[in-house]
């Protein structure tokens, strides 16, 4: 089993959240951090919502991010690079721990200066099938003054992880 795999499965399964610092190399999240900031030039980013199709949150007092949907058709080789990858790593879940994941989707986030998402349960209000969420970083050179945490809250406890690659 991959290292960066094995990593991430074996700490969610002892915190109840995965983390890997390398699950993707600093070459590909370049790679995709490029992309990013591509996108947001060209003005393709756009303002995030919050709910599905059936159900919208029309108050964005939420979230201040933008977002790019990733496209599991695309030719862009730094996106195809993530996407094998991940399959690679539902292929396993599914065989070693028998998740049953059957899809899943993707988009780059962008948080400007003073952007936010608010607490939250990661699921829509209307369907449940959504069992897991995954954040790769892609900052460079974070620094700890410049905010961005992830707060992850428990019954008991709040974990904290920091915006690094």
């Amino acid at each position: 089993m991959d290292d960066k795999f094995e990593e991430l499965i074996g700490t969610y399964i002892q915190n109840r959240i995965g983390i890997s610092n390398h699950f993707i190399t600093n070459e590909l999240a370049a790679g995709l951090q490029k992309n990013l900031l591509s996108l947001d030039e060209d003005d393709k980013m756009k303002t995030a919502g919050i709910g599905n199709l059936f159900v919208k949150d029309r108050n964005q007092d939420k979230r201040g991010d933008k977002i790019f949907w990733i496209d599991n058709q695309s030719d862009e080789i730094s996106e195809r690079a993530f996407l094998n990858q991940i399959n690679l790593f539902i292929e396993l879940l599914n065989d070693t721990c028998y998740t049953g994941i059957n899809a899943y989707e993707f988009h780059y986030a962008l948080y400007e200066t003073g952007s936010y998402y608010r607490k939250h349960v990661d699921q829509f209000q209307n369907n449940y099938d959504r069992k897991f969420s995954m954040i790769h970083y892609l900052n460079a050179d974070w620094k700890e003054e410049e905010g961005g945490e992830l707060l992850i809250y428990h019954e008991n406890k709040t974990d904290k992880i920091f915006p690094e690659i």
